[in-house]
């Protein structure tokens, strides 16, 4: 259908041009309503991994949506996404499933995130994402960064649900949600495994090996780390949350937005 719509375009330029009249441009939702080369919508390739896309929403440490989020939709890579797919069918044996927070990030949201945590005035209703710091240390110990491998499709933030999974909670932005380090059912309502803390809680109990949580907890999370090892993603230590693909090449960043996923 699209392809259509630009043979026809061009065949309209053609003509213009012998003509000399101007070159009407190919009009904007027709050029961006397809993904870059091997992306891919994640529910088209596993529609049975819950999305909990948090930056598209309020329930994260900047308390809005990000840049670029148009549509609360993971877009991965293409073989990452199979890959995850892998990590999916291994964990049902266990009655197990992935959840996962966030996939490919645009880079106009990691600048937001930045420009965020370099803004002077602190923002108390966030707080709770970052309880025993001060926001301008974010950046320096590696919570927030200028880059990120999100912006190439090949990094995700997820976590472990029980199938069949418990509803959540509707996130209620009023709420008064204790600390992410605090006990689960104070903090914002999820329907994961207890990790520990909660996601994007930035805070050493975060670090994937930390000895300051129950050993249930730990369990949840080695369970999570052997699962996505398994497949060749890779742990970053600071994050329970936050795995990388370590198969094929890395790709460049990008910055094109997250859309709606188009109707089959």
């Amino acid at each position: 259908m699209g392809g259509g719509f630009a043979t026809q375009h061009f065949r309209l330029r053609v003509l213009l041009m012998g003509i000399g009249l101007a070159i009407p441009a190919l009009p904007q939702a027709a050029a961006q309503s397809s993904l870059p080369a091997n992306f891919v919508y994640l529910r088209d390739v596993d529609p049975g991994i819950a999305q909990d896309i948090r930056y598209a929403g309020a329930d994260n440490f900047v308390g809005r949506p990000l840049p670029g989020y148009e549509a609360a939709e993971c877009i991965l890579r293409r073989d990452v996404a199979a890959a995850l797919k892998q990590v999916q069918a291994d964990l049902s044996t266990a009655s197990l499933a992935l959840k996962v927070y966030d996939c490919y990030r645009p880079t106009r949201a990691v600048r937001a995130m930045a420009q965020w945590a370099s803004a002077s005035r602190d923002n108390g209703a966030t707080k709770r994402f970052y309880p025993k710091l001060q926001k301008e240390s974010l950046f320096g110990l590696g919570y927030i960064s200028s880059q990120s491998k999100h912006s190439t499709g090949t990094a995700i933030d997820l976590t472990l649900i029980e199938t069949p999974p418990s509803p959540a909670a509707p996130f209620d932005p009023a709420a008064a949600y204790g600390s992410c380090t605090g006990a689960a059912a104070q903090r914002a309502p999820d329907n994961t495994l207890d990790m520990g803390t909660g996601y994007d809680c930035f805070d050493g109990r975060s670090h994937t090996a930390s000895m300051a949580i129950s050993a249930e907890q730990r369990r949840s999370r080695n369970l999570l780390l052997a699962a996505m090892t398994k497949r060749e993603f890779s742990n970053y230590a600071r994050e329970w949350w936050h795995y990388t693909f370590r198969g094929g090449r890395l790709v460049s960043y990008f910055d094109f937005p997250i859309r709606p996923r188009p109707a089959n």
